[in-house]
């Protein structure tokens, strides 16, 4: 899928939970930035979309 809506309300979410995760990376001693984080949103956003085109052919 590349619907840029889409994918825009699926990185709202990520940002979203992004401090637990931050949370759980610096209590494990990881430190990374938002330059760092950069990817890891971006393979939430790819599995959010994929989950949801997952869904829809499901539904059909």
């Amino acid at each position: 899928m590349n619907n840029p809506e889409m994918n825009m309300k699926f990185m709202q979410i990520a940002m979203k939970h992004l401090p637990e995760g931050k949370k759980f990376l610096d209590e494990k001693g990881i430190e990374l930035n938002m330059e760092d984080l950069q990817p890891m949103l971006e393979l939430l956003v790819n599995v959010m979309s994929e989950a949801y085109e997952l869904g829809k052919e499901e539904t059909k």
